[in-house]
């Protein structure tokens, strides 16, 4: 599966204000660019990782708008992978693989179970600053 970012011939990126509205419109970007890349939305990963990336702007914009008022959505695909990301300028890196065995993780939990299940990685990376995060997801096509 490729992996470097770079190497992948489509990529966009949207920036959103931290409100409840950005999940709805992170989704739809999501889904008409990969339209627009070839990747049909019946493909049997597209659900599932539509539903992962809801869950991750959900979470930044519950748990991360007071410190980032924006939040960023990275897309990304090649002939064998879709990659995602969600950013924001909130410290917290949450423990991505903890999250399947803590009480209370809730989504999560189903965003780690869904990732592990289609055989793909969840990656938590910290800004140079310290001061936000990117969870990167990599789904195999």
């Amino acid at each position: 599966m490729t992996t470097q970012l770079e190497a992948l011939p489509h990529r966009h990126v949207l920036t959103l204000p931290s409100v409840p509205a950005a999940v709805r419109v992170a989704r739809q970007t999501a889904e008409q660019t990969l339209r627009e890349w070839g990747i049909g939305l019946r493909h049997p990963t597209v659900d599932p990782a539509l539903l992962i990336l809801s869950e991750l702007v959900t979470n930044s914009v519950r748990h991360a708008a007071a410190l980032s008022p924006k939040i960023t959505v990275f897309y990304a695909a090649g002939p064998d992978c879709f990659v995602f990301a969600v950013h924001d300028r909130h410290p917290y890196q949450p423990p991505l693989y903890g999250a399947i065995t803590e009480r209370g993780s809730g989504g999560l939990g189903t965003v780690m179970e869904l990732v592990l299940g289609l055989r793909g990685t969840a990656v938590a990376r910290a800004d140079a600053d310290g001061k936000g995060k990117s969870i990167w997801i990599t789904l195999p096509l």
